[in-house]
Order: C-alpha cells, then sequence, then structure tokens
C-alpha cells in the first residue's frame, strides 16, 4: 500500500504569543527523513525517531503563522507527503471555556457520547480537537458535539477552543483535555 504521512499539533489549537506547541509527523516508515516545509519553503529536516518526527515551536510568534505539511522522504526521493497544517497564533482575549462529555469519559462501544463546551460568549463558535487529528471539528449547534455508536476509533485526548464570530477573530485559550476511553 501507499504510505501515508499525517501531521498533527501536540497539543491541538490556536497558540497565544510566547506559547508552544509539537509539529508532529508520522507514517508507517522504516527509515528515512521528514522534510517539514512552511509556506511550501523547506524549513527543518527532522530525523525519524520510531515511525515519527516532532518539531517543537517555543516562544511563539506570529512568524510561526502559516501553513506546514511534511514530506517523507529516502535520499533526494519523495516517497509521501502530508496534509497541509495552519498552525495560528493570537492572542487569547476569550475566557477558557468548560469542557465535560456525557455520560462521562468510559463508555461502551455503541454508546451515545456528547461533548459539550460552554464558554460565556454570546456570539462565540468552538472547535472539538482530537489530539492526533489534522482536522478540527467545528460544534454544530454552539456548543455540543455529539457521537452516536462510539466505537474504539472514537477513543483519545480531546480538547475544545472557542473564538468569537464578531468585529475581529478573537480566541480563547483551549480547554483541559479529557480522554475518552471506549470499552
Amino acid at each position: 500500500g501507499a504510505l501515508t504521512v499525517s501531521i498533527f499539533l501536540k497539543p491541538p489549537g490556536v497558540i497565544a504569543p510566547g506559547g508552544s506547541t509539537t509539529i508532529c509527523c508520522s507514517c508507517q516508515c522504516d527509515n528515512g527523513n521528514f522534510v517539514l516545509y512552511k509556506k511550501g519553503h523547506l524549513f527543518r529536516t527532522l530525523k525519524l525517531r520510531g515511525s515519527r518526527a516532532e518539531f517543537s515551536i517555543s516562544n511563539a510568534t506570529k512568524e510561526d503563522t502559516g501553513p506546514y505539511s511534511c514530506h517523507y522522504t529516502d535520499g533526494d526521493t519523495v516517497l509521501a507527503r502530508s496534509e497541509t497544517l495552519e498552525v495560528t497564533v493570537h492572542e487569547f482575549r476569550l475566557p477558557t471555556p468548560e469542557f465535560s462529555v456525557l455520560p462521562g469519559p468510559e463508555v461502551a462501544a455503541g454508546a451515545h457520547v456528547t461533548f459539550r463546551c460552554t464558554i460565556e460568549h454570546s456570539s462565540a463558535g468552538c472547535f472539538l480537537y482530537l489530539e492526533g487529528q489534522v482536522k478540527a471539528n467545528l460544534l454544530s449547534n454552539k456548543e455540543d458535539f455529539n457521537i452516536s455508536h462510539v466505537h474504539k476509533g472514537n477513543g483519545g485526548r480531546y480538547s475544545c477552543q472557542c473564538f468569537s464570530k464578531v468585529v475581529s477573530l478573537e480566541w480563547s485559550a483551549v480547554s483541559k483535555t479529557l480522554d475518552l476511553v471506549v470499552r
């Protein structure tokens, strides 16, 4: 099968100026290198540790904002490319949201789960993050995200982050994380 490279932020979400995050690149590969691109230009070559490589951003500034992607290479040959990951550095002006999971953090396969992200702001929208995923889910009805018939693949470390949709885009910090375990 074709190699697939995944790219994600750990922890996920918008980063505050001065904050930190790690760009993770992973694939089921043996040896070789990951080359990290920023805005389409070669940014850094990363050594493989097992099946992944990590690049840390600390003391983040607006300069760290932009699209990143990973290429898995063997010599000068690109064997696989990741999706594009948008990294955003923005001040947090909204309160940190409260985050919960109902009925609780441990559920049986097939159960119905609701993630609830609440914030004291009238026109906020919120994103649900699952660590290891490049894409976030926009919470459709303001604060709830429902998964009916959960399976083991839905398990993992979740968090949420909110933004205001008024005059200029303002962000909250990322909520505490919750681990969902599906038995």
